[in-house]
């Protein structure tokens, strides 16, 4: 049994709007007909394409209005509303010591993020560098080490892999921040890939973790050496640097390193903050 429409008799207003939304409604099915490309077409003919007609404008406005509704009363069609971040005010008063645009010499800028560091514990100082994706031409994947002359603070756990380690990791139990292996090992520590590779752990040439003395790696790395590498697709690189706590000059030494193992000349912009502080950007030359 087919569709039926009830009209209004008597109310010859009623029927006209009732006409005129029913036509409004076949207006939009008819502009919203998918294109059609290359039907019935032979090779190095032409691409027909059949589109929806347009909608009349007498009936635009109505269509309008009640799209609006609909959308209004669906909340999965409505516009999500960008709310603005609300800072604290005691980051706002932190942030008030900063100059936006200020580009700071180097212990000034030191200075600053230990100054307007809003944690109770002791904070980390991170750098956050951009590069210059010109020096980099083709190369997309930028990476290196540093040893840091200070340290980054934190006590870094590293091991040598073993038989023992890799017992250890079957059973669940990882003890570690880095694992260091000789290349010999790599094909025991396989079967372990899928433990160690989704937490960063899985040893590999390219990061300095496999080494044919990994006694000496090993010294080096818990010594404050710490690997960097850019962003998937994105000239970035985001460090640790040291402590609050750490004395100025510690630090400024410590990013007087990263900056001579980048290459001054890669870096466009360097960027220093405190853990939730607000940024400080600092002169390189």
């Amino acid at each position: 049994m087919g569709k039926i429409r009830v009209a209004k008799l008597g109310d010859e207003s009623q029927e006209k709007e009732q006409k005129r939304r029913a036509d409004a409604r076949r207006q939009t099915k008819d502009s919203k007909k998918s294109k059609v490309e290359g039907v019935h077409l032979h090779g190095g003919e032409r691409v027909a394409v059949v589109e929806g007609t347009e909608i009349r404008p007498e009936f635009k406005k109505l269509i309008e209005e009640v799209e609006g509704t609909d959308t209004a009363k669906d909340g999965k069609k409505a516009k999500k509303e960008h709310k603005a971040r609300v800072r604290s005010k005691r980051y706002v008063e932190k942030a008030s010591l900063i100059e936006k645009n200020k580009l700071y010499p180097l212990g000034d800028a030191v200075s600053l993020v230990k100054q307007t560091s809003l944690t109770k514990f002791d904070g980390t100082v991170e750098m956050h560098i951009n590069l210059n994706s010109q020096m980099l031409g083709e190369k997309k994947d930028f990476r290196g080490s540093v040893s840091l002359p200070h340290g980054t603070g934190r006590e870094v756990r590293v091991v040598i892999a073993d038989d023992a380690v890799i017992a250890a990791v079957t059973d669940g139990k990882i003890d570690f921040d880095i694992l260091v292996a000789h290349p010999s090992m790599m094909p025991k520590l396989a079967k372990i890939a899928r433990v160690l590779g989704p937490k960063g752990l899985m040893p590999n040439p390219k990061n300095g973790t496999v080494s044919p003395d990994p006694e000496k790696r090993a010294k080096e790395l818990s010594h404050g050496q710490v690997n960097f590498k850019t962003e998937p697709d994105q000239p970035l690189i985001h460090l640790s640097v040291g402590k609050v706590s750490f004395d100025d000059t510690k630090l400024v030494e410590n990013i007087e390193a990263v900056v001579r193992a980048v290459g001054a000349n890669k870096i466009s912009r360097a960027t220093l903050t405190a853990t939730m502080g607000p940024g400080v950007k600092i002169a390189l030359s």
